[in-house]
């Protein structure tokens, strides 16, 4: 869902990060969707050199993903080969949240891994090589040492699957046939064109990610294996429980991938992405229950993490009861839990249904706690806005999902009659909610108002608005450190106090809203 303060938002972190010139290809993309190298040039204006190495610098830091489009040629003996460029919104809006990654490698691994982790954010993508050479060069101890250290942190971020290899630099895409263009023109009608784009960005990252064999596989060879033999010196790390394939390894070292020198790594934002999403809804069942549920909760997260797929996981797997209290009693605040409250706390956990039973197997419904959070999101902004009357009136209409109309709405919230129809419009104005008109004939005609909430499209004005917002508060950071010129001029400690306050509370709000943003766009 790309709204346009978040295209605006997105162009205004490439700009702060990269520049102008960098920033007016980036808009061009996300604006006009895929473009060739001649198309970016005609639409920006800019010479073909300037483009070339503001895709280069966008391609590094994993904002533009290249792909080669096949396009039936006009004759039988070949086909048109066409290099197209893709933004990446998600993979921009991301860089915002560079501190929230690093924070969480803090917490889970040590201080040599989030100080590998910041070289790879910094640097958007690099070998291991460079990596052990920019540790090298920022330290005094022996080469051994910190070659040593760099490759042990480095297998700590691969096994936790923090990092992962790059994708391929140009995969390529067939055009869809005449068949599959029609069957997707005879589709639903509801954001065709919306799914469209969002359909090509993820076939163009679904084609350029490495096969999950090689995606979290590290192969290096210092000297040359016996004939027939195993080579000791080889590391390797795989997804636990993964089995390597001979095909994989021999795929690997086809394109160099034993080389530590060619083969690129960078963070994988996914994984992050996952680990905010389990935080969000452990935060939103302590609001609501009580310890022991959040502990079940946690680690059932904690056991089922590797088995989800995609970050927007409806389910978790499934888990006994049995295997679920094993998880529990892992860490130290688990192991005051007896049996039986593991089970009680199930019992909490699945009315509001935050965990679903089923023959005694628990599963995590993460849609339910992600819906929970939105709801309460939205009917926080519309009590803030409009007061407690248009937060009853609009919770009722939130819940019930189903037009109704405006007396039944008056009675049912104990609002005056005389104030709900101006409350509702005013709702109704701001588009949060859908209004329709009843018109009944007879001796009498009389019309009746009905009213609802459609949360797809109240969901993307929320969205809208909090980038909206993201935008306003980025652009007063860099107004305040224009500012910061004049306060030169006032004593030390004043400035310095004066600063910190703003820094801070800028921040923080940043911080709050990029959470708010995650729970409608990334979870």
């Amino acid at each position: 869902m790309v709204t346009q303060h978040g295209i605006k938002y997105a162009v205004n972190l490439i700009t702060t990060h990269f520049g102008d010139l960098v920033a007016k290809v980036c808009e061009c993309l996300l604006r006009k969707g895929p473009l060739t190298l001649q198309a970016i040039v005609r639409f920006t204006q800019l010479t073909s050199s300037q483009v070339k190495n503001s895709l280069l610098v966008l391609i590094q830091h994993n904002c533009v993903q290249a792909f080669i489009l096949e396009q039936p040629g006009e004759d039988v003996n070949g086909a048109k080969i066409n290099t197209q460029y893709i933004a990446l919104f998600n993979n921009i809006i991301h860089r915002w949240r560079f501190p929230k990654f690093l924070t969480i490698v803090s917490q889970k691994l040590d201080k040599q891994c989030v100080e590998l982790l910041e070289a790879l954010l910094l640097h958007g993508r690099l070998t291991l090589k460079q990596m052990s050479d920019r540790a090298k060069s920022g330290q005094n101890e022996g080469d051994d040492v910190i070659l040593d250290a760099v490759r042990e942190a480095f297998l700590k971020l691969l096994n936790a699957h923090f990092i992962e290899r790059c994708p391929a630099s140009e995969p390529v895409l067939t055009k869809p046939t005449d068949e599959e263009a029609s069957a997707r023109r005879r589709g639903p009608k509801s954001a065709k064109i919306l799914e469209e784009k969002e359909t090509l960005e993820q076939r163009v990252i679904e084609a350029a990610a490495p096969s999950e064999a090689l995606r979290f596989l590290l192969v290096s060879q210092t000297e040359p294996a016996a004939e027939g033999g195993k080579d000791d010196s080889n590391s390797s790390s795989m997804i636990p429980g993964e089995k390597r394939k001979h095909d994989a390894l021999e795929s690997d070292a086809e394109c160099g991938g034993t080389d530590e020198h060619l083969v690129l790594w960078r963070a994988n934002f996914e994984e992050y992405i996952r680990c905010l999403r389990h935080k969000a809804c452990i935060e939103n069942v302590r609001a609501r229950l009580d310890d022991g549920a959040v502990i079940v909760l946690g680690a059932m997260l904690e056991a089922t993490r590797s088995a989800e797929k995609k970050v927007k996981t409806e389910n978790s797997v499934p888990l006994s009861l049995n295997s679920i209290y094993e998880e529990v009693i892992k860490s130290e605040e688990g192991r005051n839990i007896t049996f039986d409250r593991v089970r009680a706390s199930l019992v909490q956990l699945s009315c509001p249904p935050f965990v679903k039973a089923v023959n005694e197997s628990y599963s995590i419904d993460f849609k339910k706690i992600i819906e929970l959070a939105q709801n309460e999101e939205v009917e926080s902004i519309v009590l803030k806005r409009y007061g407690r009357d248009a937060y009853r009136m609009f919770r009722l209409l939130s819940n019930t999902s189903r037009l109704l109309e405006t007396d039944k709405i008056a009675d049912t919230t104990f609002v005056e009659k005389k104030d709900t129809p101006r409350i509702l419009y005013k709702l109704w104005k701001d588009d949060y909610l859908q209004m329709e008109k009843l018109q009944l004939t007879g001796v009498r005609q009389s019309q009746f108002l009905l009213w609802k909430v459609n949360k797809n499209t109240l969901w993307e004005n929320v969205l809208d608005e909090m980038f909206h917002a993201a935008l306003n508060l980025s652009q007063r950071v860099a107004y305040e450190m224009e500012q910061e010129k004049e306060l030169l001029n006032l004593p030390e400690d004043k400035r310095v106090n004066r600063l910190r306050k703003v820094r801070l509370l800028l921040e923080s709000s940043q911080m709050k809203l990029d959470d708010a943003i995650m729970l409608f766009h990334d979870f």
